[in-house]
């Protein structure tokens, strides 16, 4: 009984990320499959892909995820509390983010990566 409580937190999850990718402009398919929705990811939020390969490294790929949860809250027009809350709550926060009335108003790293 156990596994349909984790199967429908699952979907859950798969639902908020798929819905906050359709509202960045992407195709909410890419946020299933594995990799490649980290580099769709960092493209929403405006990093380069090879960002991807920092995310590996042990203690570095916390650090890197802390900068994206923050960024992608920067995208969507929410403040840093809300970063807070993709990075320690990111099941709660990405339902919210997704489901929300918040649009996606474009990368918020773009000025930072040149």
């Amino acid at each position: 009984m156990e596994w349909i409580l984790y199967l429908a937190i699952y979907a859950l999850i798969v639902a908020g990320w798929w819905m906050i990718f359709v509202k960045a402009g992407e195709e909410g398919w890419k946020a299933i499959i594995p990799i490649y929705n980290t580099i769709v990811l960092l493209k929403i939020v405006g990093r380069e892909w090879w960002w991807v390969l920092l995310m590996l490294i042990p203690i570095v790929g916390l650090v890197v995820w802390i900068i994206v949860a923050l960024d992608l809250a920067k995208s969507f027009g929410r403040g840093t509390g809300f970063g807070v809350g993709l990075i320690f709550l990111p099941f709660v926060f990405s339902l919210i983010l997704g489901f929300g009335a918040d649009t996606y108003r474009g990368p918020a790293a773009a000025g930072a990566t040149a």
